[in-house]
């Protein structure tokens, strides 16, 4: 037998027995030691899910830093009927990972899109108030947000909402900014952040408690797929055009800056990999 066609039929194997597998439910991992003195990590979410399915790196300083990683449920979907629902699933598979969780106001903000940016700035300033009161209270060492093109209208929102926050923080707030992505693939990442396999089973796990949402569309069993896909793009993308590629299977990539004297500045000089042998405090600014 051609021993190709044994590998993709035990792929496509695999996702259809993964289909039938059950959802939530699941005893929350053992805590992570946090230091007492440790700065938490904030992700901003634009919809319950995208904590699990960008948040690999988060996981890792947790583990690997110490770190309190903190979400920012920014919305919790534009269906009413589905947002308190929503918020439960979400609570639940933040309890899974050991995250901690953050609401912005009760049902979530509202029309977090940039054409509400440009024709309702007095709501989009009222929002703007919401996310930069939560950096102010949270003071955080790292904050992940979706790039400026991530396709869905709420990413691209959010992405703007977050970076309108920084920008009205006082002088003197500095913190790494890592943008990720998911809807729509960055040109220019600089980050490849290798997981492990028990990384990717903790996250897809977690993803599993959005029970109604992957019932809907079963994405969650795609989601190793795409971490392996990261690989490929991520070899060249991030290591350079020609480069090879690392002996790794999962990854997820971002972009890292760094937030200081109110803009983003650069950290790197080229592409970087974080393989899963190396600790993710090794990219903290000091």
């Amino acid at each position: 037998m051609n021993p190709y066609q044994q590998y993709v039929s035990e792929i496509a194997r695999l996702a259809r027995e993964a289909k039938r597998l059950p959802l939530g439910g699941f005893a929350p991992l053992p805590r992570a030691k946090v230091r007492p003195d440790a700065p938490p990590v904030l992700i901003f979410a634009p919809h319950p899910d995208d904590e699990c399915i960008v948040g690999g790196l988060a996981l890792r300083l947790q583990r690997e830093a110490g770190l309190r990683v903190v979400n920012v449920a920014v919305t919790q979907g534009s269906n009413k009927a589905r947002q308190q629902p929503r918020w439960a699933e979400l609570s639940a598979a933040c309890e899974y990972l050991g995250f901690e969780l953050v609401g912005t106001r009760p049902g979530g903000l509202e029309d977090i899109n940039v054409e509400a940016r440009r024709r309702e700035p007095d709501d989009w300033r009222r929002s703007v108030e919401v996310i930069s009161d939560i950096l102010a209270q949270q003071k955080p060492a790292v904050v992940f947000l979706p790039h400026a093109a991530d396709w869905n209208s709420t990413h691209i929102g959010t992405h703007h909402l977050v970076m309108d926050a920084l920008a009205a923080q006082p002088a003197g707030f500095e913190c790494t900014v890592v943008e990720t992505e998911f809807w729509a693939a960055m040109t220019d990442p600089n980050l490849m952040a290798e997981l492990a396999v028990e990384h990717v089973a903790h996250l897809l796990t977690a993803l599993t408690f959005h029970v109604e949402e992957v019932r809907r569309n079963p994405y969650h069993v795609f989601f190793p797929a795409w971490l392996m896909d990261n690989v490929r793009r991520g070899s060249e993308i991030v290591g350079g055009q020609g480069a090879a590629a690392p002996d790794c299977t999962f990854a997820t990539l971002y972009r890292l800056r760094r937030w200081t004297a109110g803009g983003l500045r650069q950290v790197f000089d080229a592409g970087r990999t974080l393989e899963a042998s190396r600790s993710a405090g090794d990219l903290l600014v000091r």
